[in-house]
């Protein structure tokens, strides 16, 4: 494919990106429908060089990790690996470069990473998905995490959230199996009852009324 017909398909494919947003935009006002978490994705993705021409014939568009897939400027997703996505520990409002060689490859590079939190909760199975509660919420994570850690429902897991903004997505950071937790849970309790086994027995008080040791007799 020659320089031109590359240029030409690229402005076609924004002109055809354009005039969606602008379909979507006239489908949420008759609606009153909108997709908040996607419309501030792309309003951050906006803030981005959204795309350019590589001398090389590749196609190079910035975007924001929405949890699951890139969202562009213009509203468009483009579908990241899940493996990758959970392997990277991409959280949702990562900045994104994705590289679309003249092969038609897909490269992705995390070039601008939010800043991060840490919670925990417990996995959980909800309407179709795994999710993990935590702070009063269930936050939806990648099935490829899950199969990853080998995750069950009802282990403690941690995930990274965005600091400074609302967030649907998780990246898991750690898993701990629920029997590793029982089995723990176990363990305290039987420290807890030998302390008290071992301790030193309580004084009674004598016909004169002081304290004598509590004696056994045999």
């Amino acid at each position: 494919m020659s320089d031109d017909n590359l240029l030409q398909a690229q402005e076609l494919i924004e002109s055809a990106m354009a005039s969606l947003k602008t379909a979507q935009s006239m489908l949420r006002e008759y609606t009153g429908v909108s997709n908040t978490s996607r419309e501030r994705h792309s309003r951050n993705a906006s803030m981005m060089s959204s795309t350019v021409a590589d001398p090389s014939t590749n196609r190079i568009v910035e975007g924001v990790f929405d949890g699951q897939n890139m969202v562009d400027a213009n509203g468009q997703t483009y579908p990241i690996p899940a493996n990758y996505a959970s392997k990277s520990k991409l959280v949702e409002g990562d900045g994104m470069k994705l590289t679309i060689t003249d092969e038609g490859k897909f490269i992705y590079k995390q070039i601008a990473p939010i800043e991060r939190r840490t919670i925990v909760g417990s996995l959980i199975y909800d309407g179709g998905e795994y999710k993990v509660l935590a702070e009063g919420k269930a936050y939806r994570i990648l099935l490829a995490s899950v199969t990853f850690y080998r995750a069950e429902v009802g282990d403690q897991v941690t995930i990274l959230l965005p600091t400074n903004q609302e967030a649907s997505w998780g990246a898991v950071e750690a898993v701990i199996p629920k029997h590793l937790l029982d089995a723990a849970a176990k363990a305290q309790i039987g420290a807890q009852v030998e302390e008290i086994v071992k301790s030193p027995r309580r004084k009674k008080k004598s016909d004169d009324g002081e304290l004598t040791p509590n004696i056994d007799e045999e």
